[in-house]
């Protein structure tokens, strides 16, 4: 039988082969892996529909296809393959001796054709997956998503007429024929809908020969790359950002981590500064609720939620990753511990699966690991704040009129300042501050 690549999902028709699991000649199980397929963000394992021997490979690591194409070609297992059959070439026989089957006889054309979308290709599988996660996955489909891209179409105010608010290519007929109207408008005349009429313009991108000053090696996007680019592009280009500074004391939260720090690798946990930051953070959350919220920009509204999902940005070897602690406000630091070791393992890994990456409230991005001291994180919209820690170092401090040397994290609040005032930003910090200098034993201890 041809095994050939399934449905991967809403807005998902196509991907990269990252790895293959299987060999010419391996006999393969219903529902092993046989490949793993690289969408946007994610790495999906793709399963055997059968057993079988395989007996062909027909992709390579690298290939892209699309839901349909041919991936491998498994026999029974235990059996023989087929011989080659003559049934072709008979068929071609009987066809050059029948004659051609007239013409169907064509449609007349509606009076006014609305646009016809031509197949998904295989390289715009990458630009959907983007604008998924970009835009909180509005309800369209991929053909009305190629459509939208390619005229520079927002489709977070574009109405949706098919099911459960689906856009539909007629509807973007329809939003075309409103602008146009509204283009039509004499001068001095105003849009009853100024979001209509704003229709995004993207400079055109220039290629420049770099290898006329010298040698040079060229390397194509990678999916995860394209999707960091558009997310990071879209976030500093669209949104009003403030970066608050300040520093944390930790020194004696640092103590309490390397008293415990063995029984909680006992319980399979490993405490680190970043479970305390997560603790602190997701506990602040509740009392500052406006960090935690979005701003619909569509609706003109603000979205205050009413749970507390964490983001921790990842450094893998593929690029940046934010796997979500759900709920993280109702977990204890051992269950925080775990959570973060696993999903971080789980994203270098590349095993990480696109569900785990969405929903977020709130991102922290940790460098102390790898170094440097402030920076300017960069929000992970749709949402409203990212805070960024800094490698902590000893620093002299004054402490009760004497200089004593203490162990200092450098903090970076980055926040959308149409939702959030510089008054509160810098109420959080303080607070936030306070909360980790104010850990006690029993909050610590299992």
């Amino acid at each position: 039988m041809d095994v050939k690549l399934p449905n991967l999902g809403e807005g998902a028709d196509s991907g990269t082969v990252v790895s293959i699991l299987v060999k010419p000649g391996a006999s393969v199980k219903k529902g092993q892996n046989i490949i793993e397929l690289e969408t946007g963000k994610a790495v999906a394992p793709i399963p055997s529909p059968s057993d079988g021997v395989v007996s062909r490979l027909a992709v390579k690591e690298g290939d892209k296809i699309s839901v349909g194409n041919l991936i491998l070609t498994l026999e029974p297992a235990g059996g023989a393959a087929p011989a080659p059959s003559e049934a072709p070439a008979e068929s071609s026989r009987k066809a050059a001796k029948e004659p051609p089957a007239p013409p169907k006889k064509r449609a007349a054309a509606p009076a006014s054709p609305a646009p016809v979308a031509a197949p998904v290709s295989e390289a715009d599988f990458e630009e959907d997956i983007v604008e998924e996660v970009l835009h909180e996955n509005p309800s369209a489909g991929p053909n009305a998503r190629r459509i939208a891209r390619d005229l520079g179409l927002d489709l977070r105010v574009i109405p949706g007429s098919g099911s459960s608010g689906r856009i539909m290519v007629a509807d973007l007929r329809d939003y075309i024929g409103r602008l146009r109207a509204l283009a039509a408008r004499p001068k001095g005349v105003v849009a009853a809908d100024p979001a209509a009429a704003q229709a995004p313009r993207e400079a055109t991108p220039v290629s420049v020969d770099f290898s006329q000053w010298g040698p040079v090696t060229s390397k194509p996007l990678t999916p995860l790359r394209k999707t960091i680019a558009a997310r990071m592009l879209e976030s500093a280009t669209t949104l009003p950002t403030v970066t608050q500074f300040d520093d944390a004391d930790v020194t004696e939260l640092d103590a309490l981590r390397k008293k415990y720090a063995s029984a909680y690798e006992a319980r399979s946990a490993r405490l680190t500064l970043t479970s305390f930051f997560v603790k602190a953070v997701a506990g602040l959350l509740r009392k500052h609720p406006i960090l935690n919220s979005s701003l619909d920009e569509a609706a003109g509204a603000i979205v205050f939620k009413d749970y507390v999902h964490v983001g921790l940005a990842v450094d893998t070897e593929a690029g940046l990753l934010v796997p979500v602690i759900r709920d993280a406000d109702k977990k204890d630091l051992v269950t925080l511990s775990k959570e973060i070791q696993e999903l971080a393992l789980k994203a270098r890994e590349r095993k990480i699966g696109l569900a785990e990456m969405q929903g977020g409230t709130f991102t922290i991005s940790n460098q102390g690991g790898i170094g440097g001291a402030h920076f300017t994180p960069i929000i992970n919209k749709p949402e409203a704040a990212i805070l960024g820690l800094g490698r902590g170092v000893l620093k002299p401090v004054v402490r009760d009129g004497q200089v004593t040397p203490r162990w200092v994290v450098p903090l970076a609040l980055t926040y959308d300042h149409r939702l959030i005032d510089g008054g509160t930003a810098a109420r959080f910090t303080v607070d936030l501050v306070n909360a980790l200098q104010g850990f006690r034993e029993d909050d610590v201890k299992i």
